[in-house]
């Protein structure tokens, strides 16, 4: 069953936008040093390389004409998120293969330069000063969580930098400025998707909500409260009991005693799977007919993993769906599977979109100047693996939900 809700709305005006550039603005001093004579292409240019989350490049280089097009991951790479922020990468850097074999884009070759931010916001901020000193980036694939990404985006805002996240779902991210895009559906419609779920499909009225102690756990568990009180309000679904965790906890058994007490029939995971597979697994010890309704960005092989048993019959809405038969899909997930040892998760997905969306930008531009490619970013009607994609005028997209449940340590898409 596809669920189609869209929300069009104005986040943000030019005076809020302001303001908040005015509030986070970091002073740069930027000096670009033009290059002497422009350096000869390299058709066997690597398509990756690392770079450093320290401190800001003083003297820019500024890019020759036959110098790599570079685009910069930025993403958690180490840590506890470090799953996302690789899968960031492997997707970007497939694209950037599959670009450069057929010449790259302007007649350059297509490097994808790796940036670790730990999922940090200090990090954050301080990757988004490399960048816009570094002079030869064409433009940003991150960060992960959307608190992180609020924190960066005003710097690139600030330099004209394209940012597009594949992930940041809070409702205000992409009004921070023109040049911030997001190719991830905003929190608010995911998590109606989520409660359609729980109410609609399983018939639950008594929602529990447990919710990781982080920005976006706060903010997602808030709007599904939000959600109880106004458009499901006629349900006769009510919120019977919230509990906040501390990111990365063994043991939620306080938290599901309370929730169980409370008499919850469905729980709302409010987290990545490394809440959810725990709580499955030490849930259905103390109650083994609670149902569990998550997130997209639990989507991922390390769930069934992490919770084995407990977390067949978790439910949740995605955007992109690796099981599907469309035969674009399956030939990038056999790619990427054989590649990198696993599949993509709908997030990877959306970077590897997000990444071929900007290219396209680029070759209609016909420059890596960050004005002309923003105003190209906003006309493309982009077929990707993650469905049909259009930024609209704050650089959101909207895009159609597919459920997914856990059956016999599958993902199996409900129809």
């Amino acid at each position: 069953m596809v669920i189609r809700k869209c929300v069009m709305r104005r986040i943000g005006t030019d005076d809020q936008i302001g303001k908040m550039k005015k509030f986070l603005s970091i002073t740069l001093a930027m000096s670009m040093m033009l290059a002497a004579m422009a350096g000869c292409g390299n058709a066997s240019a690597p398509v990756s390389s690392q770079a450093s989350g320290g401190a800001a490049a003083t003297e820019p280089a500024a890019p020759a004409a036959g110098d790599p097009v570079r685009i910069a991951v930025a993403a958690p790479m180490t840590g506890d998120n470090a799953e996302y922020g690789i899968g960031f990468y492997n997707a970007a850097t497939l694209m950037a293969e599959k670009w450069n074999a057929q010449g790259g884009v302007l007649g350059r070759q297509i490097e994808i330069v790796q940036y670790d931010d730990k999922n940090s916001s200090e990090e954050a901020a301080s990757i988004a000063q490399k960048i816009v000193s570094d002079g030869t980036i064409a433009g940003v694939i991150g960060h992960f969580a959307s608190g992180v990404c609020m924190v960066a985006a005003p710097v690139y805002q600030e330099n004209q930098i394209i940012e597009i996240s594949p992930s940041s779902s809070h409702p205000d991210y992409s009004g921070i400025g023109d040049y911030i895009f997001r190719n991830n559906t905003v929190i608010n419609v995911e998590a109606s998707a989520s409660l359609d779920i729980a109410i609609n499909d399983l018939g639950k009225k008594n929602i529990g909500i447990i919710a990781i102690q982080t920005d976006w756990g706060q903010n997602t568990a808030s709007i599904v409260e939000e959600l109880i009180a106004g458009e499901y309000g006629e349900s006769g679904a009510t919120i019977v009991a919230r509990e906040d965790v501390m990111e990365g906890s063994d043991d939620y058994s306080p938290a599901i005693t309370k929730l169980d007490a409370a008499g919850a029939d469905v729980v709302i995971c409010c987290g990545m799977y490394s809440l959810v597979g725990p709580v499955a697994k030490q849930y259905k010890q103390v109650n083994p007919d609670i149902s569990i309704v998550a997130f997209s960005n639990a989507y991922s092989q390390q769930l069934i993993e992490l919770g084995g048993e407990a977390v067949n019959g978790v439910r949740f809405p995605v955007i992109f769906f690796s099981g599907s038969e469309d035969p674009v899909i399956k030939e990038y997930v056999e790619t990427y599977t054989a590649q990198f040892g696993s599949e993509p998760s709908a997030l990877t997905s959306q970077a590897y979109d997000s990444t071929g969306m900007l290219l396209e930008a680029i070759k209609a531009a016909g420059a890596t100047d960050s004005a002309a490619v923003k105003d190209e970013l906003y006309k493309l009607n982009y077929p990707g693996v993650t469905g049909d994609t259009q930024f609209d005028e704050i650089g959101d997209v909207h895009k159609a939900f597919v459920k997914v449940e856990i059956q016999d340590g599958k993902f199996v898409e409900l129809t």
